[in-house]
């Protein structure tokens, strides 16, 4: 197993294939990976051509594992999910729930990064009983002015591109895009992603060619004035020098939602659980520890 995939959880080591799991729902042959005992908690990945529940979250897995039951899932679209199509739709938050429903997971902590914290903003107001906290990183939120006035922001372009381009030099400018400082990934998850990524081109396809130019719910931001209706405790974490999501958007986040708090980090971009791995392990496992 190749250094990239493994990680440490006290005396022993986690790997992807270590930790591969998979659950048939109605709709969707899910893929996750599972480690730990204790209270649920699910991590949800963000978008981006070769984004996988490990790939986003291989930094955080072991740590959260001592202390909780972990779920990174591979939302269908990604990774070795099923793909989405007309026929399934596009609803990852119905996604979401049926996977619990299968895996018996009554209420769950939900760490969201930008896509994933749409999923699981979304859930918190949809289906407030299921959800027992509520994390997200970078994560758009619903209200006015989502996105920048002329459009789509620099890493968002990228983005599409690269899934319209799958190159290694096109994922390189993708993790780059992502961080503040890219020597905190390296060369190794630009090569994973890509793997990732060119082993399921029909999840390409499922972007390229979804209804609406992504296929991702439009309704969620008409959820603005929803905002106050989340119960559960939540924290909005997001990078000062993110160019994917404004952290502006956290801002909005907790000004709407009564019990919840910010943790803004300088010199941190769009994934703040990798280059700010342990300070993002030690907030987030204390917080659902003690709320």
């Amino acid at each position: 197993m190749s250094a990239e995939l493994t990680v440490e959880r006290g005396s022993a080591m986690l790997t992807d294939e270590g930790t591969s799991r998979f659950v048939q729902t109605a709709t969707h042959r899910v893929h996750y990976n599972e480690a730990g005992s204790g209270h649920p908690v699910i991590l949800l990945h963000g978008s981006g051509p070769g984004s996988t529940g490990w790939s986003n979250f291989r930094a955080n897995i072991a740590y959260l594992a001592e202390s909780f039951h972990v779920y990174a899932v591979d939302m269908p679209g990604w990774g070795r999910s099923d793909t989405q199509t007309p026929e399934t739709g596009y609803d990852h938050v119905a996604a979401l729930v049926a996977f619990m429903d299968e895996l018996g997971i009554e209420k769950a902590a939900l760490v969201g990064n930008s896509m994933g914290g749409i999923t699981s903003i979304s859930t918190a107001i949809l289906h407030p009983g299921r959800v027992s906290h509520l994390v997200s990183m970078g994560a758009p939120v619903p209200g006015q002015n989502t996105w920048a006035a002329n459009g789509l922001s620099e890493g968002l372009k990228i983005l599409f591109r690269t899934y319209l381009e799958p190159t290694i030099e096109n994922m390189r400018q993708v993790t780059e895009i992502m961080t503040f400082d890219s020597s905190s990934v390296g060369d190794d998850l630009a090569a994973l992603r890509l793997d990732a990524a060119l082993a399921h081109p029909e999840h390409l396809a499922s972007w390229n060619e979804a209804p609406g130019g992504t296929p991702l719910s439009t309704e969620y931001f008409t959820y603005g004035p929803r905002l106050a209706e989340i119960t559960a405790p939540t924290l909005a974490i997001h990078g000062r020098d993110d160019r994917v999501v404004s952290y502006e958007q956290s801002l909005r986040l907790v000004s709407a939602v009564d019990d919840s708090r910010l943790l803004l980090i300088n010199q941190c971009g769009h994934w703040a659980q990798i280059e700010h791995a342990d300070e993002f392990n030690r907030v987030v496992g204390e917080f659902i520890r003690n709320n």
